[in-house]
């Protein structure tokens, strides 16, 4: 131990074999609780300084000025930008021609005209609500004295019609707004006096409505082969639950469960056995058939590591990022037969180097081992994305849902949460108007007849 001397006490060698064996016992304990002191603020450090970018925490849990301290990086390519949006001409109304009166010159005659532009002008009409005043009648039967009277139609009785009941379902569901917000708005805007409570009633039929939309959501995404699966913390009473998603290029399935388990993953999917896509979550990781392992959260863990102050860390980060974000890019342009191979050497290295460190370098690197078949699922398989970003996205309307009403109070509620979640984000993948859909869903809900759900299921199904 004499013949050790540790770095950093600023004495010679001499020195120390000359200190008194107690003292260099004593000096060797703090000396090891200094560096596990140190090892503990690095840990504690980089977790104050995570984020959506370099963890996978979601990017509503961001702090406002987190986004401002990132530094930029030199040389980094410009952002494709979203295409652009231009007006569309919609079919006129009325049409009013615009012939030139008067040249500069005094002139008034022009000869060969043609039209060189249509400016179109939108504007509302004046809202008419059309309001039936049903009147019913009671007399005596002239034959037998018992007394009759009329009843409401059927698709009558709830006061309320199906395209008023649509816009309130819509504004309540697919907006996101609170029933005061509505109530507001049907008395400014409509002139409609109307309760909270019967604009919950509204609510209540409409999560009827649309629950055969539901089912066949549900039937569809159990049949498609390729499935994204995300989950997202959800409160029932104050309690905590947990919000299911199971998403494909067609539909979007939500399911609200008092659990995160293999219970509620198992009552999700029913008998689905295709081609999952998911984060690394141990449910996920179970799954008996192929899977599709997220590199996006992968790759943000690298990123923290690489951002870490500890060497062998940093290392391993800036090393396991580069691989990722390299194999993530043969999405869209698949590698060569070679660029393949090269990259398997080297993931392979790189696992073996770090395999057995006791640090977060060894557990990082023995995590992409214990999923490593999953990693390239998607240059096997048409159609399998090598990130879970589509659940993603299909679950962030949900998550700001839950920060703006802190969940829901009751288990109808949670059916109704389900239901408008399930038929807002089906709609949106189908370019589907959702007040057309909800029309449609109330106008056979209230004559009691099937609603047509073609649109919803796979061809197959048809």
């Amino acid at each position: 131990m004499a013949d050790q001397l540790p770095p950093g006490l600023g004495i010679s060698l001499e020195e120390w074999r000359n200190t008194p064996p107690s003292v260099i016992r004593l000096i060797m304990q703090l000396v090891a609780k200094v560096e596990a002191l140190e090892a503990e603020v690095d840990q504690l450090k980089a977790r104050l300084d995570q984020n959506s970018s370099n963890s996978s925490k979601p990017p509503s849990s961001d702090q406002p000025g987190d986004k401002a301290k990132r530094p930029k990086k030199e040389g980094r390519k410009k952002k494709r930008s979203r295409p652009g949006h231009r007006q569309k001409l919609l079919e006129a109304t009325e049409v009013r021609e615009i012939k030139p009166t008067r040249c500069a010159c005094g002139c008034a005659d022009f000869a060969s005209l043609s039209p060189y532009y249509t400016h179109q002008h939108i504007e509302l009409p004046q809202i008419a609500m059309l309001i039936t005043h049903f009147v019913l009648y009671r007399g005596r039967c002239q034959s037998c004295g018992k007394t009759g009277k009329g009843y409401l139609p059927h698709d009558h009785q709830t006061g309320f019609g199906p395209r008023l009941s649509a816009l309130i379902t819509e504004i309540a569901g697919i907006d996101g707004n609170s029933r005061e917000t509505i109530q507001t708005f049907l008395a400014s805007v409509l002139g409609v006096p109307i309760s909270q409570g019967a604009i919950q009633k509204v609510i209540d039929r409409g999560a009827q409505a649309i629950e055969p939309h539901y089912q066949a959501i549900m039937d569809t995404a159990r049949a498609t082969p390729i499935n994204h699966l995300d989950e997202t913390p959800w409160y029932n009473r104050s309690r905590l639950n947990w919000l299911w998603v199971m998403a494909n290029k067609r539909v979007s399935l939500f399911m609200l469960h008092d659990h995160r388990s293999k219970e509620a993953f198992e009552q999700l999917i029913g008998a689905w056995a295709g081609i999952l896509v998911s984060d690394n979550y141990g449910v996920y990781k179970n799954w008996n058939n192929q899977r599709q392992s997220c590199l996006a959260h992968l790759i943000r863990r690298a990123k923290g590591l690489a951002e870490r102050a500890d060497p062998e860390l940093y290392r391993l980060g800036t090393w396991a990022r580069k691989e990722l974000k390299r194999l993530c890019s043969w999405a869209k342009d698949p590698p060569t037969k070679g660029q393949l191979q090269a990259f398997y050497a080297r993931i392979c290295r790189m696992i073996a180097l770090y395999r057995d460190s006791k640090s977060e370098a060894g557990k990082f690197a023995r995590s992409i081992e214990g999923h490593f078949d999953s990693l390239f699922t998607f240059l096997w398989e048409e159609g399998v994305e090598p990130t879970n970003n589509h659940a993603e996205r299909t679950i962030r309307y949900a998550v700001l849902w839950r920060k703006r009403s802190l969940g829901t109070q009751s288990d109808k509620g949670c059916r109704w949460v389900e239901r408008i979640l399930s038929l807002r984000q089906t709609c949106r993948l189908q370019n589907r108007s959702t007040f057309a859909t909800l029309t449609e869903a109330f106008a056979s809900y209230f004559k009691e007849q099937p609603p047509d759900l073609e649109w919803i299921r796979l061809p197959a199904q048809a």
